[in-house]
C-alpha cells in the first residue's frame, strides 16, 4: 500500500504525525518504509533522530536516484534502519513482534525539482519495488501544490501501478486558515483532484482515496483545560462549532476525516516520535496522543474505512 502524506501548508504537523503513524504501524507488526519526498526540506531523519540523516544524506538518497545522479537501481537507494540507527535508546530497544521500519532519505540540500519523463519512470519503478517489499510505503510530500505531488500523481496513474492501493492523507491544523487551505488543496483549481484527472486518474476513485487528518486539535471539554475561566471555555466551544461548520462547507468535515490528533505540548516543543516511555515513565507526553496515532494507523489499513 502506498500512502501519500500532504498538507495545505508548512507547520501543519504532516511530517511528525506521519512519522508517528509509521512508527505505530511498525510496532503493530507491519513492515513499513518512510520515503522523504519533501524535496526542498528532507528532514524526516531528525524526527526519527538519526543524526546522519537529520537534513538528508550527502549522496545516494532519493534525489540521487530520481535525478539519475549515480544511483542506477532501486536497490542502490540509501535506506536506513530506524530501529538500529536512531539515537534514541527507547527505539533501539525494539519489542518482539514488531515489523521493519526503514527510512529512505532525500539528499542534503537537494532542493525541489520539476519532474521529467526519466524521473517519472524511476519513481514508478521505485514504488513497484517497495510495494512488493513492504506492507506500507508512507511517502511524505512537500507542502501545497508541489512538484512532488505532481510526480506521484503521474506515477500512480501509470499502468504499472494500477493494481496498487494508494491512499492520501491531507493534514491540516484546526484553524480557519488551514481549513480553507486544505479544502482548496484538494478541491480547488489545480488541486490534487484537478492535477490527478489531468494525470489520468478517475476523479471518483481518487476522491475516495483522500482523507483529512486534523492536528493540534484543542478539545474544549478536556480535563487539561480545567484551569480556564468559564468565559474562556465558552469562547473555545463557540470557535470549535464555527470551525466545524466551516469544515463541512469546504468538504473537510467529519465525513471526509480519517482522524484527529490532540494538541500535545511535547510535539509543540519537540517534533519527535512519541514512545510509550515518554508517556508512562517520563510522563512528558499524553496518552491520548499515542491513542490517536494508533487509531490513525489502524484506520489507514482498514479497507472498511475507505469503502465508498
Amino acid at each position: 500500500m502506498l500512502v501519500f502524506a500532504v498538507s495545505d501548508r508548512d507547520g501543519a504537523g504532516r511530517s511528525v504525525t506521519s512519522c508517528n503513524v509509521a512508527f505505530r504501524s511498525a510496532l503493530a507488526g507491519s513492515d513499513v518504509c518512510y520515503l522523504d519526498f519533501d524535496f526542498g526540506s528532507p528532514t524526516a531523519g531528525s524526527i526519527f533522530q538519526i543524526p546522519e540523516a537529520a537534513r538528508g544524506v550527502r549522496n545516494g538518497g532519493l534525489h540521487s536516484y530520481l535525478l539519475d545522479r549515480g544511483v542506477a537501481t532501486t536497490e542502490e537507494v540509501k535506506r536506513i534502519d530506524v530501529w538500529s540507527r536512531s539515537a534514541r535508546r527507547s527505539l533501539r530497544q525494539r519489542p518482539p513482534g514488531t515489523g521493519r521500519l526503514m527510512l529512505f532519505p532525500g539528499d542534503q540540500d537537494g532542493g525541489e525539482f520539476a519532474p521529467d519523463r526519466e524521473a517519472l519512470r524511476r519513481c514508478v519503478r521505485l514504488f513497484q519495488a517497495l510495494d512488493e517489499e513492504f506492507d506500507m510505503c508512507l511517502i511524505d510530500l512537500s507542502a501545497g501544490r508541489s512538484y512532488s505531488a505532481q510526480l506521484v500523481l503521474q506515477a500512480t496513474a501509470d499502468r504499472a501501478l494500477r493494481g496498487v492501493t494508494a491512499r492520501w492523507l491531507v493534514f491540516h491544523r484546526w484553524t480557519r486558515q488551514h481549513i480553507l487551505a486544505a479544502g482548496g488543496l484538494v478541491h480547488g483549481p489545480n488541486g490534487i483532484l484537478d492535477a490527478g484527472v489531468e494525470a489520468g486518474h478517475d476523479p471518483e476513485q481518487l476522491g475516495a482515496a483522500i482523507k483529512f487528518v486534523r492536528t493540534a486539535v484543542v478539545d474544549p471539554d478536556s480535563a487539561e483545560l480545567s484551569g480556564l475561566r468559564p468565559a474562556q471555555v465558552a469562547w473555545l466551544r463557540d470557535c470549535d462549532e464555527d470551525l466545524r461548520r466551516l469544515a463541512a462547507l469546504h468538504r473537510v468535515g467529519r465525513s471526509a476525516m480519517l482522524g484527529s490528533v490532540p494538541l500535545d505540548p511535547l510535539l509543540q516543543w519537540q517534533e519527535q516520535l512519541i514512545s510509550d516511555n515518554d508517556v508512562v515513565a517520563r510522563d512528558v507526553a499524553n496518552g491520548s496522543t499515542v491513542e490517536a496515532f494508533y487509531e490513525l494507523s489502524r484506520r489507514l489499513a482498514d479497507d472498511a474505512e475507505w469503502a465508498g
